[in-house]
């Protein structure tokens, strides 16, 4: 196991920040049995939201699991991880333990935090893996690289833990930026960067709002309802992604142009196709809050993720930003503009001096 040995376990903690992400278009298409039948595409750009974890060694045989933002820490002794509440937590820990640790434990403090409340529609647990995986690779010393770790994420949310869900999110957190992310049969993911002159990001960027609904939701009934669909050939869930998957290369072509309106026009239509995969998608106040931005000068909007509440994100001209905020607050949601980031998955290191 080559971590870090005594007084410089103890002094020092590792950290890293994964980026919560919004999807443009294709979102679903990154979804089994989908994109092994047909082959996904998503385009997703990460935002200044972020999912964060630390890790550092302790002087007593226990670990420690720690989530600030929900109040919970946990105690267990080395060895004996589990029924945590913190299932993400313990779910990367095992992991390394028997995969790169040759099935030893260690004692160590994990504490994690996140932007965004869970159930966001931004990818806000995928992220959360990306970060305990990246943080603990640094910790433990293990050579993974940005797919190895998103890759790693997939696995231990999606198959070690059941969770229900697609792709895109471990990827947008693992590599940041503007990405069009295809999925393929044979697990097979590829990245690609969107590299844009600055006058574009900036157009795009001040052309976004992005708004809470106030209401928090779990994503897996609404997965599990479309992924029947899929498995089922149901004709209206198949032709919706089909056109989602559409969308997401029209809208990667009038990104690089930077034809704004263009892609306020896919995202409605890329909306009207994902209330059409499942019906819990929407509800009657992502409605209302539509028709507020719709109203109130958004040229186009939809739900961030699965639908079902989390954020909702606007494409608006910049001269009406302001006044589309102040509708969408007046309404009670959250709303504010966003910015743009490049970067993945980052890990640093903060020691402790004495």
């Amino acid at each position: 196991m080559a971590q870090l040995n005594g007084h410089d376990a103890l002094r020092t903690t590792f950290r890293a920040r994964a980026p919560l992400r919004l999807g443009l278009a294709g979102g679903g298409t990154d979804l089994s049995p989908y994109c092994e039948d047909y082959g996904g595409a998503v385009l997703n750009c990460t935002i200044d939201k972020y999912a964060y974890a630390f890790i550092s060694g302790r002087d007593d045989s226990n670990v420690v699991f720690r989530a600030v933002d929900l109040g919970i820490e946990e105690t267990f002794p080395v060895g004996a991880v589990a029924n945590s509440k913190l299932a993400l937590h313990a779910g990367v820990y095992r992991h390394f333990v028997y995969e790169f640790c040759n099935g030893i434990p260690f004692p160590a403090t994990i504490t994690t935090n996140v932007d965004a409340p869970a159930g966001s529609g931004l990818g806000s647990s995928s992220a959360l893996v990306v970060a305990l995986v990246d943080v603990l690779r640094a910790y433990l010393k293990v050579p993974l690289g940005p797919y190895d770790v998103a890759h790693l994420a997939f696995v231990i949310e999606r198959i070690d833990l059941g969770f229900a869900g697609g792709k895109q999110d471990q990827y947008a957190a693992a590599f940041g930026g503007v990405n069009f992310i295809e999925f393929l049969a044979g697990d097979r993911v590829i990245v690609n960067p969107l590299r844009m002159p600055d006058t574009i990001l900036n157009e795009i960027e001040t052309s976004i709002v992005v708004c809470f609904s106030g209401q928090s939701r779990e994503s897996a009934t609404i997965i599990d309802n479309q992924t029947a669909g899929m498995k089922s050939g149901t004709p209206r869930t198949i032709d919706a992604l089909h056109q989602l998957k559409a969308d997401a290369i029209e809208m990667k072509r009038a990104l690089l142009q930077g034809k704004v309106d263009e892609m306020a026009t896919i995202l409605n239509r890329s909306w009207i196709s994902k209330k059409a995969t499942a019906s819990a998608v929407t509800n009657a106040h992502l409605d209302s809050l539509y028709e507020i931005g719709r109203t109130s000068g958004a040229l186009g909007g939809k739900v961030s993720g699965a639908g079902g509440g989390g954020y909702m994100m606007f494409i608006v001209p910049p001269e009406e930003r302001y006044r589309l905020v102040t509708a969408l607050n007046q309404a009670g949601a959250q709303a504010s503009p966003v910015k743009l980031t490049d970067m993945g998955c980052e890990t640093w290191h903060a020691r402790r001096e004495g």
